[in-house]
């Protein structure tokens, strides 16, 4: 098959742990390896972000990525990229020229918006253009979570549910998220579950481990934005040091830049700031980003990876914490209730809750025994349900059955062609006309 990602903000080629950065960038850029691996032809579109990068960027036989310009060419916090929504699509379209994909895969709602409007220019002509959509992140659940902190557009409330009910199949990536989207007006019989995936060959419980600076060691990793919980975390040190486990570290991986960056970052600042009035500031290190490749090391140095987000829409760091042999602590949020399996890999506790992150980190730091059991059970569920071979292979079904469901309506145009055994299906149908009645 021929397919098109589009992902408006997070590049598969971007570095990882900045404030845009993260989880998406590490999804797309996997997937479409796996999919590549897989015989596809794929193509990555992602906004330019920068005047020096190329217009195209081959990453292996079979998967390439396309800067597409769409606004300034520079840095642009993803929830100010709407109005720009409309010149990717133009870019999208045009790059596709008389030859548009076999499916296109959109990542982030945004993204959705885009990939429904440069489809739509094909509707009519008899060789429409199917939309699978991927959010990643749901507004209902960051306005529930965030309130007023939310910095997404307006727009947001009605566009996103709208993409969801335009586009031909959603692809979630936990059973929480099925929730939300029926709760948005989204049918569930055009939902499909296929989580995120870890890479096995890079996250494995063989290698060296980083060199501790106390007997215990706990780690937390992901941007420094409040909803990830790290100051959750931070609280939790009294705790356990009042119950008798004071020699323990806890070190935070993610941010913009080294440690010396984060000396700008208001979020590192205030963790700072809390370490220092709870006492245990020479407890807690603020890493930084780390490269891709030294963090196995970072997380097989740990007794635990601790978790505590206010919400996680999936959360890839737990499945790369289980592949490296080592229990998680993860709130019950989420994609985490899916991936961290109570007593089983790991310690599941109530959400914002720094008493029950102490005492669970306090039951794995007391019990060797227990930690490892956890650990192996961790490693086996991973590599047997979260590879991102498995994950490819999963998307490509679902790929296969919405061209196979479509295909059979009735009211599809002529000129569909046989290519490479599947048929190139009429999956656009009445495209944006389902959204609302409103134009793009």
């Amino acid at each position: 098959m021929k397919i098109s990602m589009v992902s408006e903000h997070a590049s598969p080629l971007a570095a990882l742990g900045g404030v845009d950065a993260g989880g998406q960038n590490v999804h797309v850029a996997a997937l479409s390896v796996a999919l590549a691996g897989r015989g596809h032809d794929v193509t990555v579109y992602t906004r330019r972000d920068s005047s020096d990068l190329p217009e195209r960027v081959r990453v292996q036989p079979g998967l390439e990525v396309v800067h597409v310009s769409a606004g300034p060419a520079e840095h642009i916090p993803k929830d100010e990229l709407l109005p720009y929504m409309s010149v990717l699509a133009d870019g999208l379209a045009a790059d596709w020229g008389d030859h548009p994909p076999d499916v296109v895969h959109a990542h982030f709602w945004m993204s959705g918006v885009a990939a429904l409007d440069a489809a739509r220019r094909f509707d009519g002509g008899g060789y429409p253009v199917p939309v699978v959509q991927t959010f990643h992140a749901l507004g209902t659940v960051k306005r529930r979570h965030q309130g007023p902190q939310d910095t997404s557009p307006a727009e947001r409330a009605w566009l996103e549910p709208s993409v969801g009910r335009a586009v031909d199949r959603v692809i979630a990536t936990c059973s929480d998220e099925l929730f939300e989207l029926k709760t948005m007006g989204v049918s569930g019989s055009k939902v499909s579950i296929a989580p995120c995936g870890v890479d096995l060959d890079l996250f494995c419980a063989t290698g060296p481990a980083e060199a501790r600076g106390r007997r215990h060691r706990i780690i937390s990793v992901g941007r420094l934005v409040p909803r990830k919980g790290v100051d959750l975390v931070i609280r939790a040190l009294p705790l356990l040091r009042a119950a008798g486990i004071d020699d323990i570290e806890l070190i935070v991986v993610g941010g913009a830049g080294d440690s010396h960056a984060l000396d700008a970052d208001p979020e590192a600042r205030r963790l700072l700031a809390l370490s220092r009035e709870l006492g245990v500031e020479d407890r807690v290190t603020l890493r930084g980003q780390v490269p891709r490749d030294s963090m196995p090391a970072v997380l097989r140095s740990a007794d635990a990876i601790i978790c505590a987000p206010w919400y996680e829409p999936f959360g890839i760091v737990p499945l790369e914490a289980m592949a490296c042999g080592i229990p998680v602590v993860a709130a019950a949020v989420g994609g985490l209730i899916d991936t961290v399996v109570d007593r089983s890999t790991g310690l599941q506790v109530p959400p914002m809750n720094p008493s029950a992150i102490a005492d669970a980190v306090g039951e794995l730091l007391r019990d060797a025994t227990l930690r490892a059991r956890l650990g192996r059970a961790g490693q086996a569920r991973v590599r047997s349900r979260y590879s991102w071979e498995r994950v490819a292979a999963e998307t490509e079904k679902f790929y296969q059955n919405t061209l196979s469901s479509l295909l059979s309506r009735a009211d599809l145009p002529r000129g569909y062609r046989h290519r490479e055994g599947l048929y190139r299906g009429g999956l656009y149908g009445e495209g944006l006309h389902r959204m609302e009645g409103t134009a793009l």
